[in-house]
This record gives structure tokens, sequence and C-alpha cells, in this order.
């Protein structure tokens, strides 16, 4: 079994892959400065560093096979008003993580990135070979961290694979998602349904979809995490695997809130708003690549699946 350092894992992807990297066998130090995260989110059996990805080179040693790399600046609108934050933070504190790597001579990297990297699709579903023209600075600086890690498998021979996803949701156990401010969906729709917010804003009812409203690409954490996984088996020397991971199709705006009422039984208000820009009418992310490479596909694909559990969660947790 391996020795793993999960940069983020107090956070909501990190601590699900923190979890099932236990549940395996591996042993795993999460490194957290819980600026976003929870420490209740670290899963019992790992060791918790209190820092910062610049603190990483304390942490690591010889004794590390690898690293999982989602500590990262994430917000979107944030990422426009304050870049310095994100290019700082995301693309400075990486550099500091692969250089305390190659240090202490841990050769094996997993990246979260983002679907963000493509910005505005050319053709659906998205291939890893698609245009690469992020239209925020969360998505370029994910991008320029994705070009980092291919300069430093081509010089140094890390072996890595970055990781593309568009909507994780869901939940795994007493590990889901709790962010301050909430941006997401899914959770937003809990709100509405929990009389915690009046209504729920749709963007649009007027794109070129089934229904009128955006659709997306929804996965779900637990096969996220398997993913992840997956990833650290196939990671080779000098090689910089990249894999898109969704479930190939996507849900509409107005199918997650027909699954939030199926699964909740409540009613949701509902408030049809104005297109926000620079929203695509469809993100779906190919996954052929995911498959083949690593041998992974969704085994939870199901929206009301996803829902339920990310419910169940939300009522476990709400104040």
């Amino acid at each position: 079994m391996g020795k793993y350092l999960v940069t983020g894992g107090a956070g909501y992807v990190g601590s699900v892959v923190a979890a099932h990297l236990l549940e395996a066998g591996h042993s795993v130090t999460v490194l957290d400065d819980l600026s976003t995260g929870f420490a209740a989110g670290v899963p019992d059996g790992a060791e918790f560093v209190r820092g910062r990805i610049q603190d990483a080179a304390e942490v690591l040693d010889p004794s590390f096979d690898g690293v999982l790399h989602f500590a990262a600046s994430s917000q979107v609108g944030e990422s426009v008003a304050d870049p310095e934050k994100y290019w700082r933070n995301n693309v400075a504190g990486s550099l500091e993580l692969v250089t305390a790597m190659r240090k202490a001579g841990v050769g094996t990297l997993v990246f979260s990135s983002t679907a963000a990297v493509y910005g505005e699709p050319e053709e659906v579903p998205i291939k890893e070979t698609a245009r690469t023209s992020p239209t925020n600075t969360y998505g370029a600086t994910k991008l320029a961290v994705d070009h980092l890690i291919t300069s430093e498998a081509t010089a140094h021979g890390l072996a890595a694979v970055s990781l593309r996803y568009f909507n994780v949701a869901g939940a795994y156990g007493r590990f889901g998602e709790r962010h301050e401010p909430e941006s997401h969906l899914i959770p937003l729709v809990f709100q509405a349904a929990l009389g915690q917010r009046p209504d729920i804003a749709v963007f649009g009812d007027d794109y070129p979809t089934p229904d009128g409203t955006c659709v997306r690409d929804y996965i779900h954490i637990a096969d996220l995490a398997r993913a992840h996984l997956l990833a650290l088996a196939a990671a080779k020397p000098g090689e910089h695997l990249i894999c898109n991971l969704g479930n190939g199709t996507g849900f509409s705006v107005r199918e997650v809130i027909e699954s939030v009422k199926r699964v909740t039984g409540r009613e949701i208000p509902v408030r049809t708003a104005g297109r926000r820009p620079g929203d695509p009418a469809v993100l779906v992310a190919a996954a052929d690549r995911a498959r083949e490479a690593l041998g992974w596909t969704p085994e939870r694909p199901e929206l009301d699946r996803i829902v339920a559990d990310a419910w169940e969660f939300t009522l476990a947790h709400r104040a």
C-alpha cells in the first residue's frame, strides 16, 4: 500500500478522495489551511497538517509515493474580481508543490483540473483534443498548471495525470458539499426546498436545448474519487495524461429542479431570470479516454441518485 499527500483534503472533493484512499488501505496525510475546507471533513485515520500548499516542502519526504492536488481557489466570479489571488494560490502554489516534490523525490502527481479550461465549446461532448480557451481567470490558472505539469513530466520524469471535470455533486457518507457562499445548483435548489431562500432562479429559458435551459454534465462525487485512485495506478514516469471525466450526457437546469422535487417531495419556487453572460447552452464532457486509459466508467450516473445522496447529507448537516 502507498503513502499519499492530499492537498486540500479537508474540502469537498479532497475529503472524499482521501476517504477512498484510506478505505483502499493507503496511508494519507491531508494538507489544508481550512480557508474553504472544514476540519470535520478530514477522514478518520488521516494525518492532518494545517497549512498552505506552500508548506508542502515541510511535509513531503521520500517516504511518500505521490501527491493528489486539490488545493486551489475555485470560484469563477471571485477569480474575475480578484485574479491576483488565483494566480498566487493556484499557479504559484502549484509551482511550489512540484518543486517540493522534486526535491523530496516524490514522482507521482494526480491533479484536480477542470473542464473550464476549454471555455466556450466548439463542439459537444468536449474531448481532450478540443481547443483550450478559458473565459475566466479560474480556468486560465488551471490550464497554466496543466502546462506546468507537462513541463515537469518532460524535464524531470514526473508521472502525472490531470482530471478535468465539470459539475461534481452528491455525497459520500458524512462527506458532502458545503460552500460559503454557495454557488452550485443542487445545493441552491435544496435551500429553496428548505425555505432558506425564496426561490431558485433559472437564468435563461430560451437556449437551444430540449427545455430551453442550460445543460450541464453532473458526476457523482464517489465516481470522481474512484477515478483519482485509478489515475494513481495509470500514471507513468515522464508522461502527463489528461482525461475528462463526465457522465457523457447532461441534465438541464429544469431537470435538476424536477429531480429535487421527486427526491425531497417538496415544492420548489422557481423564478425565470435573464441569461448570464458567457453561459454556454451545453457543457458535456466526453470520457472515452478515461474509459480507455484508466478503466473508469461512472457507476452512479443517475441524476436522482446523485440528488438523493446530496439531500441525505444536507438533512444530516443543516444548522
